[in-house]
């Protein structure tokens, strides 16, 4: 009060108002949106275009100067893309390679993840990091010593050469890892004062908590398998077990590319990821909610 008095107002005015509210009633949206808008419009414009250019004919496709919408709207891009390939086959590849990745990936790396975690045995920080320094291995590096390996294996030219190597990753464990170390000793100290073993001390109490760390770790090993190029391209030669990343390179010549059936094989390869994340959104922002919660 004496404050207010000495600056000379009227301590029985109304107070004045929040300016974040008087902000609101100016825009009905954040001001931020002004700068966020065009950045999204601008990451969205290239999947537009792919999408238009996949309804376009060879003719709208290849004349110059290029039009950026079509003069009609055309699906024979589909059509051939469904009578001249087995799009259908590599989609289903593409589903199988990237479940059986995901579900390895939670299952080995949580169980990796815990044990570095909460276990104690001889050499377990030396082993930890000798695992965490093949990160930084390039994977140009190991693609001829495991194609070698597969091989001997009896792997290359089958459908198991696309997931065997996303079973697992380091980076995975170390994501799980670093997760476990932030969950309190306390709850898997009172599971195992109720008689809960080990295992079930992890299954019951640990996991659960990890909700937020498997969702990150199933999005990221999702966006890897499902766009792998490079390593499927040089194990599988069979086009029965190719996925959708390699189909797609058989419509790209040297001297020639379909870019109708192109753009049409992009936009179904493309699609279920997108409508995958729609779906899941709400499943996704909660994981994000409940990772920012102190506990």
């Amino acid at each position: 009060m004496t404050a207010i008095l000495r600056r000379g107002a009227d301590p029985l005015s109304p107070p004045l108002p929040d300016r974040p509210a008087a902000r609101r009633r100016l825009l009905p949206f954040s001001p931020w949106h002004l700068l966020l808008m065009p950045l999204a419009l601008l990451f969205v414009l290239p999947l537009v275009q792919m999408v238009l250019t996949s309804f376009m004919t060879a003719a709208d496709i290849n004349r110059f100067p290029p039009r950026l919408i079509p003069t009609s709207l055309s699906v024979a891009g589909y059509q051939g893309l469904l009578a001249e390939s087995h799009i259908l086959r590599w989609l289903g590849n593409t589903v199988i390679v990237s479940a059986i990745s995901i579900v390895g990936h939670l299952v080995l790396c949580s169980l990796a993840g815990y044990g570095f975690a909460r276990l104690r045995f001889p050499g377990r920080t030396v082993e930890f990091f000798t695992l965490l320094a093949t990160v930084m291995v390039p994977i140009q590096l190991l693609m001829i010593p495991t194609f070698v390996m597969f091989s001997r294996l009896g792997l290359v030219n089958t459908l198991a050469a696309a997931f065997v190597p996303w079973l697992t990753s380091a980076f995975g464990i170390f994501l799980m890892r670093q997760f476990f170390l932030s969950l309190p000793k306390e709850l898997e100290e009172a599971a195992k004062l109720d008689g809960c073993g080990a295992f079930g001390t992890f299954a019951r109490i640990v996991l659960p908590l990890a909700k937020p760390a498997l969702a990150t770790l199933a999005v990221f090993t999702l966006l890897g398998s499902w766009n792998d190029l490079v390593w499927p391209l040089i194990a599988i030669s069979d086009e029965r077990f190719y996925t959708l990343q390699v189909g797609l390179t058989t419509f790209q010549g040297t001297r020639r590319t379909q870019f109708e059936l192109l753009m049409a094989g992009n936009v179904m390869a493309t699609m279920p990821l997108i409508l995958g994340f729609v779906l899941a959104q709400r499943w996704f922002v909660a994981s994000m909610t409940f990772s920012g919660l102190k506990r």
